[in-house]
């Protein structure tokens, strides 16, 4: 076999790597207990600790909680596995790293051979596939804080109708964990669980807004601890932040649908020219390769690479000011 050919089978298996490791890393569960309570210390920092997978279950590998070993209590580690514990994805830190080079790896073969075997296109793409995860968790954690930014009004009706039936305000939460879906069933089951380890109620609900960064969480939270300190009906307070909360989340409805268009909008006039350029490179990659011409420096194309760094850069700041411009606060 030519070295063309050896190249192209390599790149090949990598990607089938990558999807088969996307495929155990989607089917392995872990319960709520075992993946959340190992990574929140009492003082609220999030560390990272390997878990015991239960019976029946995939877990971690041992190279990967070795590397996690490394890497605990360096300040990346820590942020990256409390956005991947926000946006509820069950990686660990070396998990979440190797999927980086799996991708970087399978996107410069991919670049690589279909723009007639040029390292350049290979080497954008590798750092391409860079953000693709990140993306990924930035995404899956909006999603699951407006999931649970939605579902706040149905929790403090069942805790309100709760309160006026004579529950305690534990007694209260806990039924929210057992009749609401998740990810707000989720969160509060392990409040109550943190309590029942000894954990103080302030401290569980401090964790909750720490896992959970919603405003209007933050308003239930605060109302909760002032009431224990100071007394007072808690159920008549809950149910004046429900109606609250409710008026919010329509609202941002509301705005949701009047600002789609400069949304869509957005992303079209970004994505435009980088796909433009990608099949442009595709069916023609001699056409686009003398973009990459001489002056080279240190055997670099600068003046390729330094125009396609100033369109990204003018892309980048067009789609921020529109998203700007569509954010509005509610």
């Amino acid at each position: 076999m030519t070295t063309i050919s050896w190249l192209i089978v390599i790149g090949i298996g990598i990607m089938n790597l990558l999807v088969i490791g996307v495929f155990l890393v989607l089917e392995r569960r872990r319960t709520v207990v075992e993946e959340r309570l190992g990574q929140i210390t009492q003082s609220g920092q999030i560390v990272i600790a390997p878990v015991e997978p239960a019976a029946g279950e995939r877990g971690p590998s041992q190279f990967s909680l070795a590397i996690n070993r490394v890497l605990m209590g360096r300040g990346f580690a820590d942020n990256i596995q409390r956005d991947l514990a926000r946006a509820d994805v069950k990686l660990n830190v070396a998990e979440y790293l190797g999927l980086h080079v799996l991708l970087a790896a399978g996107f410069f073969a991919l670049g690589w051979f279909l723009t007639g075997q040029s390292v350049i296109p290979g080497i954008l793409a590798a750092a391409g596939s860079l953000l693709l995860p990140r993306f990924y968790i930035g995404y899956r954690k909006a999603k699951r804080l407006r999931d649970f930014d939605n579902q706040l009004g149905d929790m403090l009706n069942l805790v309100v109708n709760g309160l006026r039936a004579g529950y305690s305000a534990m007694q209260a939460l806990e039924s929210v964990g057992r009749e609401l879906p998740p990810p707000i069933s989720v969160e509060f089951h392990r409040v109550v669980q943190e309590v029942q380890l000894g954990i103080p109620q302030e401290a569980a609900l401090s964790n909750l807004t720490r896992r959970v960064p919603s405003a209007d969480l933050d308003f239930v939270v605060t109302a909760i601890n002032v009431q224990r300190e100071v007394g007072g009906n808690l159920a008549e307070i809950l149910d004046t932040i429900s109606h609250t909360i409710r008026e919010r989340v329509r609202i941002k409805g509301e705005i949701a649908t009047l600002t789609a268009q400069g949304q869509i909008t957005a992303w079209v006039i970004s994505l435009l020219p980088i796909g433009l350029a990608i099949f442009l490179w595709i069916i023609n990659p001699s056409y686009m390769n003398t973009m990459f011409g001489p002056p080279i420096v240190f055997g670099l194309p600068v003046c390729g690479i330094a125009m396609m760094v100033t369109a990204l850069a003018f892309i980048a700041i067009g789609f921020a000011i529109v998203q700007k411009i569509v954010d509005i606060e509610v």
